[in-house]
């Protein structure tokens, strides 16, 4: 449907190396986006710019530098849609136990990352007139669970900001969400899985089994296209129902 198409439109996909980025930047691709993928690893990029074709641009580096979103903001020239998804996994450990410099290095690459490219990309589409912002956030911005409190903060910190950037743009075109994945099988959370707490993850979820990363691109799709064109300030979640109990 054409309320899905992207053809004509830049996507810029953080963290799009592996995993749910990665999975994120093929569906955009898929929708007819020109799509500008960022990782902190360039082989990972080029092995997707070769796979998505000529409509890939690779701007590697890392988020959580400043002044980076907007060297990739000047370099695209357009961003039609961004989907912040960089971001490092939990430092899993109980919370009287984890350092300073563990909390921060979360905070600084989940939160402060996802800030600087919200800002960068945002006053571009200010400036266009529109625009759709993509947050990826986590089941664990609005549920606890054991040993990720850097995380869990960092992503409710990522919500919570999803918000008041809604509030204050949405009078001038441009949308922010955030999209709430549940536990994906991912390189990422590939050693979490093969531990005893997979189980008990498992059978936490009602569906009963962790998600594929292509199940995440369809919602992305959506809330990048003119298909939610009456929805900005929420949060979409993808969880296999683990926040529905």
């Amino acid at each position: 449907m054409k309320e899905f198409d992207l053809s004509g439109r830049t996507a810029w996909v953080t963290g799009a190396g592996k995993g749910l980025g990665r999975a994120i930047a093929t569906a955009l691709a898929a929708a007819g986006a020109t799509v500008a993928v960022t990782s902190r690893t360039s082989a990972d990029l080029v092995s997707l710019a070769e796979e998505l074709g000529e409509r890939t641009v690779v701007l590697p580096g890392s988020v959580a530098e400043p002044g980076f979103a907007e060297q990739c903001v000047a370099r695209l020239g357009r961003v039609d849609v961004l989907v912040n998804c960089a971001g490092i996994s939990p430092v899993f450990k109980r919370s009287e136990s984890l350092s300073g410099q563990e909390w921060q290095e979360v905070l600084r690459v989940n939160l402060d990352g996802t800030w600087f490219c919200c800002q960068a990309a945002g006053r571009r589409m200010l400036e266009q007139g529109g625009g759709s912002i993509v947050n990826v956030s986590s089941v664990h911005g609005t549920t606890g669970f054991d040993r990720i409190a850097a995380y869990a903060a960092s992503k409710g910190g990522v919500e919570a900001l999803t918000r008041v950037l809604a509030v204050e743009w949405a009078d001038r075109g441009v949308r922010v969400n955030a999209l709430a994945p549940g536990y994906f099988a991912t390189d990422l959370s590939h050693g979490l899985m093969r531990s005893s707490w997979g189980e008990i993850i498992r059978r936490a979820v009602p569906q009963g089994r962790v998600g594929d990363a292509g199940e995440l691109g369809g919602a992305a799709v959506f809330l990048a296209a003119d298909a939610s064109s009456y929805v900005t300030g929420t949060t979409l979640y993808v969880d296999g129902g683990w926040t529905a109990r």
